[in-house]
Order: C-alpha cells, then structure tokens, then sequence
C-alpha cells in the first residue's frame, strides 16, 4: 500500500509538500503515511481516492483496478 502512495503521488508529478498541502496537513505527517510509520485515517484516504481519481480499494491494495467505482444513483 505505501508503494502505492508514493508510485501514484509521482505519476502526478507531484512532491510531498505539494501533496500534504492539498490534504491540509505537513509534509512530515503526510510522508508518515508513505512510510507506513503512521496509519492513514478514513477522511485522508477518501481525498486521496479523489486526488488520484481512484478507488480507496486500489490505494489500500485490495484492487490492482485502478478506475473507482462508478456512483450509484
């Protein structure tokens, strides 16, 4: 899963700091989920499911379906 984070974060071209300010967090407490030092809440995964315009399954490693789900009506 944190390979994951991190592959998805530079297919966007994106560092680090970029990222946590697009989450509202630091840099530290973003690459703590990188490293897997600290686990990713709820709210935190479900933004970056949006940033990345994926599924949370696919960023917790449950899918290698990268496309989300479609939303149900």
């Amino acid at each position: 899963m944190y390979q994951r984070l991190r592959d998805l974060r530079e297919d966007m071209d994106i560092n680090q700091t970029q990222l946590a300010k697009m989450l509202g967090m630091s840099q530290t407490g973003y690459s703590k989920y990188e490293t897997g030092e600290n686990d990713i809440p709820t709210a935190i995964l479900i933004k970056l499911a949006r940033i990345y315009h994926t599924s949370v399954d696919y960023i917790l490693g449950i899918t290698d379906e990268t496309k989300p789900y479609p939303a149900k009506r």
